[in-house]
């Protein structure tokens, strides 16, 4: 079936070396790029948005599949209008449906600056991933900058350590004047540990959301250019794109499994 805030794959053309796939035409561009240059954007859009994206996920979640990609290219619009009823998200490449009796995916896929901590340390996870990036979005689109870099000029190192430590700020700026709620739905999506972060249901439950029309209606502003805020994010993919730990070969007879075999033989000997 087609869901409707999901890219539509049209015609599949498949020519051996290359498969060619063909969607619907998205006009009005990446999710960022268009609310970071937009004259007027309040935090009750903000809302809108999230609504928008999250719906689609928490639809997603239920089947049992995780996109694991949610960076902001991958969130685009339909059309010009702004409506967020045009967000589409894209880009499945990454995405798995989750199996095992834990539920959760064991291999890790890196994205930049919307990765989780848990899949930093190459630890298993699951639909909280997804939550984390959508949470890393919506505290650039009140902010105007993300949480992890500062700037394009920041080293992999800085990037990495923040995003492990899962600190982020919510004080000056835009946080002395957005809602306590934004804020708490923040703290709960970015929750370093996955178990106490937010599902997607939960987020579409939270007051933030439900409530969106009491939401403050005035311009958040843009302290930092477009340019600065996606080169950031460009800087923290860059870093994430250099941590390429291979797994250290040793001897066969160090092995868990041999040492276990020797040790049957000793046993077998001394009988």
């Amino acid at each position: 079936g087609w869901i409707n805030d999901v890219v539509c794959v049209l015609q599949v053309y498949d020519e051996g070396r290359y498969v060619y796939l063909v969607t619907e035409l998205m006009k009005g561009g990446e999710l960022l790029d268009r609310i970071l240059r937009q004259k007027f954007f309040s935090e009750r859009e903000a809302s809108a948005v999230l609504f928008t994206i999250t719906k689609t996920v928490d639809y997603l979640h239920c089947q049992g599949v995780v996109h694991r990609d949610l960076k902001p290219s991958n969130i685009l619009y339909m059309d010009d209008s702004g409506n967020p009823d045009s967000i589409r998200i894209c880009d499945f490449g990454f995405a798995k449906q989750l199996r095992g009796g834990n539920g959760l995916l064991l291999t890790p896929c890196y994205t930049a600056n919307f990765v989780a901590p848990e899949v930093l340390m190459r630890q298993g996870y699951d639909a909280a991933c997804d939550i984390w990036s959508l949470g890393v979005l919506l505290y650039t689109m009140l902010a105007g900058y993300t949480p992890f870099a500062n700037g394009p000029n920041d080293t992999p190192e800085e990037i990495l350590l923040r995003i492990g430590s899962g600190k982020f700020s919510l004080t000056g700026g835009n946080w002395d004047t957005v809602s306590d709620s934004s804020k708490d739905l923040l703290s709960h999506m970015l929750h370093v540990d996955p178990h106490q972060r937010y599902t997607a249901e939960q987020v579409l439950k939270h007051s933030w959301i439900t409530c969106k029309d009491a939401l403050p209606h005035f311009q958040l502003t843009r302290h930092d250019a477009p340019h600065l805020v996606k080169g950031a994010m460009a800087a923290t993919y860059s870093a994430l794109s250099q941590k390429t730990s291979q797994p250290v070969l040793e001897p066969v007879a160090a092995s868990s499994l041999a040492q276990r075999r020797s040790m049957k033989k000793l046993t077998s000997t001394d009988m």
